[in-house]
């Protein structure tokens, strides 16, 4: 098992601050409402608002009836209508067709539309083009940080990935600035910030920018030494392996939404399914998360037989000792018991579903093209993959990894594929491809032109900054994902001499098996080595982010030795279970704890449907 923290790990902030920050403006807001008021919940909200409110809370501040926003009509007979949505488009549309049809039937009622995390331009313009811009009063409430465990802050937007990495839109970025402001406000400014892509420099900017102003975040105590920001296009790979350590493979089984998982009667061996939270506070989760899939089951029983010897302890016990049993130690017991019966089910579960796909198989062929080994034997895979239908998100899932590994695929393979992939699940998947060779995941190599020459044509035409958008436009052409050159220079495939020890892991790469270290990981250990991106700079420049790649030292004498040791890691666009169980073993070994802020939890799926054009 994974060694304990040192003792001399430094303790982590206590974010339960932010759920009651949250909670307090929600209540404010529903109060400016005074009187009964029903509630319509969009519904990817429903979620983040149970981690911070339950319904009792909601009925305490007078909310009678709770409807889901959705394409039917509600027959909400209230006088006051609050609505809490994300700024789209969809639901401004909703709520002006409510209140257009109440107008019509000649009925005068009270509307307020509350927008999370914040309130767009474009939304009020259509409640405006609608005519109900006088009817309803806009609110916002500022929520964009929740606490899904004691070291993982999400701000739940999964739909920041395909705005920002597919459509380039930057409305997102604001939310993040904000967001950072808020734990500099809280914990103290962060006296060593580094970053790494285009987003991670528009959010720095912004967010610099907020705290310049405010002068209430200078002066206090620095809690956390470093904050480290990275986009999801630096490292796409390491979202689009499968998973292996217990967490990740539980999210790409069950999906862990919002840090719980529904776990169904194929778990809870019962007829119902079963809500479960997923975080420190589940004891036996806690001990396993992290693990290599091959250590937990091993793992779990032997902790049944432990906690069949605490359970047999009661048999010579006499009266006064049976008591203080039952009183202290049995709810313990039973609670321990539940919890452990349900992992076994869910390891089950994932093993029945793994055997059944030929899980080895694949991961074989993963390794394969990370290694960069057997392409003609990886590529009969995928086709074959393909032409058996096993799922359109697999099987676009593993053409990125091959197109992104191997550079862009050879024209005459990019053509054969993806008339394959057509052919098989459909030409709707036109879009889809569009999409995917926008972010840079799935390209054709340009015949006869190495990226060299492209860019001395380039620069010739580029001699000045002015024409900076020239260069935007072609290196946004010329994206290429030099994976082999980066996993050269960074030693991503580890050298093995004999059998990769997974029980007692050496290096990150056991999250993937031995196979591979995330690179996104690699990246944040070298920069803390060196406090800079000091040589590194052949990694950045073959990263495509010369210009994106920042060092900011600030005083660091407002920072304890302790502190100095805590670093925040901020995903732009997601990031996955893989990525944290591998940071929290570097945190073990180099004597860091590290905290995680993302825009959502991902994993190769979430990536996939986010770029595919045919929803589900």
């Amino acid at each position: 098992m994974a060694s304990p923290h040192r003792p001399d790990a430094p303790e982590l902030p206590d974010f339960s601050m932010l759920k009651r920050l949250a909670r307090d403006q929600l209540i404010y807001l529903l109060e400016q409402l005074p009187g009964k008021k029903d509630l319509f919940i969009e519904a990817d909200l429903m979620s983040p608002l149970d981690r911070i409110a339950s319904v009792s809370i909601l009925k305490q501040h007078e909310v009678d009836k709770l409807y889901k926003v959705e394409s039917k009509p509600a027959l909400s007979s209230n006088e006051q209508l609050c609505f809490l949505v994300r700024p789209r488009i969809k639901n401004m549309r909703y709520i002006a067709n409510l209140v257009n049809a109440d107008k019509l039937a000649g009925r005068a009622r009270k509307y307020k539309v509350i927008f999370s995390p914040q309130k767009f331009y474009s939304c009020e313009m259509v409640l405006e083009e609608e005519g109900v811009y006088g009817d309803v009063s806009c609110d916002e409430w500022a929520f964009s940080l929740l606490p899904l465990d004691v070291d993982l802050l999400s701000m739940e937007l999964p739909e920041f990935f395909r705005d920002y990495f597919v459509e380039g839109d930057q409305r997102w970025i604001n939310t993040v600035a904000q967001a950072l402001h808020l734990l500099s406000t809280l914990y103290g400014s962060f006296p060593n910030c580094y970053g790494i892509g285009r987003c991670a420099k528009m959010s720095y900017e912004l967010w610099r920018k907020l705290e310049d102003e405010d002068s209430e975040t200078k002066g206090r105590r620095a809690e956390v030494g470093h904050v480290f920001l990275l986009d999801r296009d630096v490292d796409f790979v390491t979202a689009l392996c499968s998973q292996v350590v217990y967490e990740g493979l539980v999210d790409d089984t069950f999906r862990v939404k919002c840090g719980s998982v529904d776990f169904g009667p194929e778990v809870t061996s019962s007829d119902k399914s079963l809500k479960v939270l997923l975080n420190a506070e589940d004891k036996v989760f806690n001990e396993i998360r992290n693990e290599h899939f091959s250590n937990v089951f091993g793992f779990l029983s032997q902790k049944a037989r432990n906690l069949q010897a605490q359970y047999d302890r009661r048999r010579g016990m006499d009266i006064k000792q049976m008591k203080n049993f039952v009183s202290q130690e049995l709810k313990g017991l039973k609670q321990e018991h539940r919890l452990l019966s349900l992992h076994i089910g869910a390891c089950e579960s994932i093993m029945k579903k793994k055997t059944k796909q030929d899980f080895q198989e694949l991961i074989k062929t993963e390794h394969a093209l990370l290694e960069g080994f057997n392409i003609r034997e990886s590529t009969n895979y995928i086709e074959e993959h393909i032409d058996r239908q096993v799922s359109p998100i697999e099987s676009l899932r593993l053409m990125c990894l091959l197109s992104i590994t191997e550079n862009g695929l050879i024209p005459k393979d990019y053509r054969s594929l993806k008339t394959q992939y057509m052919q098989s699940y459909g030409p709707e998947h036109l879009l889809t491809f569009s999409n995917l060779r926008r972010a840079g995941l799935l390209t054709e190599q340009v015949p006869g032109e190495t990226l060299t020459a492209v860019e001395s044509k380039v620069s010739k035409l580029v001699t000045d900054k002015a024409a900076g958008k020239i260069t935007d436009a072609f290196s946004s052409l010329a994206k290429r994902s030099n994976f082999r050159a980066i996993s050269k220079k960074l030693n991503l495939i580890p050298r093995v001499d004999g059998e990769y020890d997974l029980k007692v892991p050496r290096d990150m790469a056991y999250v993937f098996s031995g196979a591979y270290v995330p690179l996104s990981c690699r990246i944040i250990e070298q920069v803390l080595e060196r406090r800079s991106w000091q040589g590194l700079d052949e990694v950045v420049r073959l990263l495509n982010c010369s210009e994106f790649a920042f060092t900011d030292m600030t005083k660091e004498d407002t920072a304890s030795s302790e502190s100095l040791r805590l670093v925040l890691v901020v995903f732009l666009g997601g990031c996955t279970f893989s990525e944290i169980s591998a940071l929290r073993f570097l945190g073990r070994e180099k004597g860091y704890r590290f905290i995680f802020l993302t825009t959502a939890v991902t994993n190769s799926a979430r990536l996939m449907e986010a770029m595919s054009e045919v929803k589900a």
